[in-house]
């Protein structure tokens, strides 16, 4: 099997407990890391009105995330378009492009990423999203070569060619992705249900650009490795947690993990977390490495992307620490 390149999906957490200010220190920490290990991406995901994430400024995280890193490719995963304006995100990224060159992806999500009060705090409306496809080619030709002569132009950004990525979870964004010949990021670390349909629909619907020849998919994943399982999974429920009180409209802090989730959900809740969070790899390096390659095997991604939400910090540097022992990857 040929060994495929390992990025990292950060919502830059924020453990109970602890400040936005110590969660974005350990979010710089991790992608420090990710760099020292030879991932070749650090990807920050925008949501808001969410008190454990600290990633909803994130072309300004990233930007900090830039200066303390030095080669590691940093970028969105994603820019929720519908809550920006095509012009204003040409001018974030057309920026860190100008801060710190040809290390800058921009990837960009169809959905709000967050509920309907603060989507209208925002000062958008629901009905944004359907322009997603003409906001997609809007932010295309402000970060091209080609807007010299039009009366509105991104600066900085015009002519930065900043590589832009469509994300998603169904079949629209791979649609989308394969008619504008774009690399295509699905997000099965939370909604796999659609993966094996979405990349063949995009697979066999690639159209050739001057953005891409030929499909490029990355694929997301949980990936928690630790000495032993049971350290492994103690500290995925940190994880399991949030997404349980996710499913009942809570807020809060990343939580503390705990020995059993028997008393945190019920078995309707535990399906559905099990289903949201299928693909998984939490355990020992000996253990996570044949499901990780059975699963490479299976959907033959040509990148990998992986994330920790968790609550302890050095538990996510030992995972990273570990992911050279898989053998799987192309570290650079």
């Amino acid at each position: 099997m040929n060994k495929i390149p390992l990025s990292f999906l950060d919502l830059a957490p924020v453990p109970e407990g602890k400040t936005t200010a110590e969660g974005v220190a350990y979010t710089v920490a991790t992608a420090q890391k990710a760099e020292a290990i030879g991932m070749n991406r650090y990807w920050m995901a925008e949501h808001h009105n969410m008190p454990g994430i600290a990633s909803a400024a994130t072309s300004v995280l990233l930007s900090h995330i830039g200066a303390q890193t030095n080669k590691i490719r940093i970028g969105s995963g994603g820019v929720m378009l519908p809550n920006h304006s095509p012009l204003v995100v040409a001018e974030q990224f057309g920026t860190l492009q100008a801060l710190y060159g040809d290390r800058i992806d921009l990837g960009l999500g169809r959905a709000p990423g967050t509920d309907g009060a603060t989507f209208q705090a925002l000062r958008r409306q629901m009905h944004d999203a359907e322009r997603f496809p003409q906001d997609v080619q809007e932010l295309l030709f402000f970060l091209g070569n080609d807007s010299d002569r039009s009366p509105v132009q991104a600066f900085p950004g015009a002519g930065s060619n900043v590589p832009i990525w469509i994300l998603g979870s169904s079949l629209f964004g791979a649609t989308l992705a394969a008619k504008l010949g774009l690399p295509y990021s699905f997000a099965s670390h939370f909604a796999p249900r659609m993966l094996g349909q979405a990349i063949a629909t995009y697979r066999d619907n690639f159209e050739s650009s001057i953005y891409l020849d030929k499909p490029y998919v990355m694929l997301a994943a949980n990936l928690l490795l630790a000495q032993n399982s049971n350290e492994a999974r103690y500290h995925f429920t940190s994880a399991q947690q949030s997404f349980v009180r996710l499913r009942r409209g809570g807020r809060g802090q990343v939580p503390k993990p705990v020995e059993s989730m028997d008393s945190h959900w019920n078995a309707t809740e535990k399906a559905m977390v099990d289903d949201a969070l299928s693909v998984s790899f939490i355990g020992s390096v000996d253990e996570v490495r044949p499901q990780l390659q059975r699963f490479i095997e299976e959907y033959k991604p040509d990148e990998l992307m992986v994330t920790a939400n968790i609550y302890d910090q050095q538990a996510r540097l030992q995972s990273l620490e570990l992911v050279p022992q898989l053998e799987l990857f192309d570290l650079n």
